[in-house]
Formats: structure tokens, sequence, C-alpha cells
């Protein structure tokens, strides 16, 4: 793997209401114990959000989840297909408790629920859209 894989503030999705948008965009598919809110962000590369409530555990437990994901995001982020335009999406991902798994679980969960959830923006013909930005 000569490929250096990076996650960086502007692979982020910040502020409530980024994070609402997504939410109201209202597409979402669900793998094991994660669900992937998608939606077309205009921009050359995805995004991540991450929405891990206290129900998943104490702060230790939620920190530990939210660094999988990222790791996660950080790996498969190349094989989520980018919008219909060249952009990329806004992926935020909520967790609902669940049994400890390592970061393959991860990594499945995501690409899997990440791929079906640009299925349905693209099959909607919302893939285009940039819903305000630019």
């Amino acid at each position: 793997m000569g490929e250096r894989l990076f996650y960086r503030k502007r692979h982020r999705v910040k502020g409530s209401d980024e994070f609402a948008a997504v939410f109201a965009f209202k597409v979402r598919k669900s793998r094991g114990a994660m669900t992937v809110f998608a939606m077309p962000n205009g921009l050359s590369e995805h995004r991540l959000g991450l929405s891990v409530g206290r129900k998943v555990g104490n702060a230790v437990v939620r920190g530990k989840v939210k660094r999988m994901i990222r790791e996660a995001f950080r790996h498969e982020r190349v094989n989520v297909p980018m919008a219909g335009n060249g952009g990329g999406y806004d992926l935020v991902v909520a967790v609902r408790r669940h049994e400890s798994v390592g970061l393959e679980v991860w990594r499945e969960w995501f690409s899997g629920a990440a791929k079906a959830a640009v299925r349905v923006v693209e099959k909607r013909g919302d893939g285009g859209k940039e819903n305000g930005k630019g």
C-alpha cells in the first residue's frame, strides 16, 4: 500500500447547520449498528460527520467508536462513488448501542451503507444538486 491515507479538517462535516442539512436530505442506509446519511456536497471530496450519543457508552467508549469510524472512512472513502457531477458527498454516521467490534467490521459497515446511500441519491436524480453550496 504505497498510497498514504489522510483524514484532515477539510474532510469533516462541521456545524449544526451542515448536519441538519444532511439529515433533512433524508437519504439513509444502515448496516449493523451504523446508519449513514448522505447528501451531495458539491466539493471535490467526501466529508464525514459523526453522531455518537451517550447511549453508545461512556466517553471512553464513544471516543473509541469515533476513532474506528474515522479510520474506516479514511480507508474506504476511495471506494465510495463520486456524484454524477464529479462532486463528493457529506456522509454523517449515526451509531446505535452495540457490542464491541473490530476495525474490519466498521469498514464493512461503513462501505456498505455509504455505497447504498449514494446509489439512492443517484437513483433519485439528486446527485448533481449542491444544495445551496457554491
